[in-house]
């Protein structure tokens, strides 16, 4: 005879997709009965034949405003959306950007499509890119679609074939120019504003691979692949390493004379980039309901690709 179940993990079985957080969120707000009696212990056991009646409630409204903008979009079905995301594009409301973020135009573009997140009609934000960071990123639109990226994204692509590339212009030549650059990063001690290699075990684990794929006269054009995702975790690698991303006022400041040693033209394409010189550029994973290799690539906006072209033409 088949033993009883948990009553989350029962419930898991017959509603794939909603998350075990959220089914043991409708257990403990009196919304599932076993036979006759609500039951409100996620824990509790349920046997073999037993009646499961559940409620699911409307998905609530997202706290956000939806705000109409144009967004590139990459790719989009029922479960998920590919943004690619242009410079100065915040992702998420925060502090001084209540409005305008991508999540605002995200709930306006998708509408109905979100069928709710842990009950809340908003779209999942499985990752994210820097503010001045462009390039692409996957957003889920529902619970069984936000678990899978979830977990692929949480275990460095283990899961699935997770791809994240990015192109940077950083500057000098990295040496040698193929390489992996493995140091933990945690919050500065002393800007928090910023984050900072860490030793003796602080920190989180981070490791970036790279190539050297072009190399000019004061720069290189250096493609990076991400094994983990923390923040500022390429910046702050290379310039770790000595070298920092063109534009990069927060991780580069040390670096801004050299931008004198660039020709005229190089000198105008970095000061009208006005940010750090990186763009996400490959992105690859499984799809969370059918496990399709999903794989997008996107071309360097226009300022970025002016400024290589400059930096080329220097040598």
């Amino acid at each position: 005879m088949m033993p009883p179940l948990r009553l989350d993990k029962a419930l898991a079985v017959l509603f794939p997709d909603l998350s075990r957080a959220r089914l043991q969120g409708l257990v403990k707000d009196g919304l599932v009965r076993v036979g006759e009696a609500v039951v409100r212990d996620p824990s509790a056991k349920v046997g073999l034949g037993a009646e499961l009646a559940v409620a699911v409630p409307e998905a609530a409204p997202a706290a956000p405003a939806p705000e109409a903008f144009r967004l590139v979009v990459a790719y989009e079905d029922d479960d998920l959306i590919v943004i690619d995301k242009p410079a100065g594009l915040v992702v998420h409301p925060a502090p001084g950007h209540e409005g305008g973020t991508l999540v605002n135009g995200l709930l306006a573009h998708c509408g109905a499509s979100l069928s709710g997140i842990g009950g809340v009609r908003r779209p999942g934000i499985v990752h994210r890119l820097d503010k001045d960071t462009s390039g692409l990123l996957v957003v889920a639109k529902n619970d069984l679609a936000h678990q899978g990226l979830s977990a692929q994204f949480a275990d460095h692509g283990r899961s699935g074939p997770l791809e994240r590339a990015y192109l940077a212009l950083a500057w000098g030549v990295p040496e040698p120019r193929t390489g992996t650059i493995d140091a933990a990063l945690a919050r500065s001690r002393h800007n928090r504003e910023k984050i900072a290699v860490v030793r003796g075990g602080e920190g989180r684990h981070a490791v970036t691979h790279y190539r050297v794929e072009e190399a000019f006269a004061e720069a290189s054009l250096v493609r990076c692949r991400l094994e983990t995702g923390r923040t500022h975790q390429i910046r702050v690698h290379l310039a770790h390493r000595g070298h920092p991303l063109l534009g990069d006022a927060v991780y580069g400041a040390a670096f801004r004379t050299k931008a004198a040693r660039l020709p005229e033209t190089g000198r105008a394409a970095l000061e009208g980039l006005g940010r750090q010189a990186l763009h996400a550029a490959l992105l690859g994973f499984a799809h969370p309901r059918s496990g399709q290799a999903l794989r997008f690539e996107s071309p360097l906006p226009d300022p970025l690709q002016q400024l290589l072209d400059a930096l080329r033409g220097s040598g």
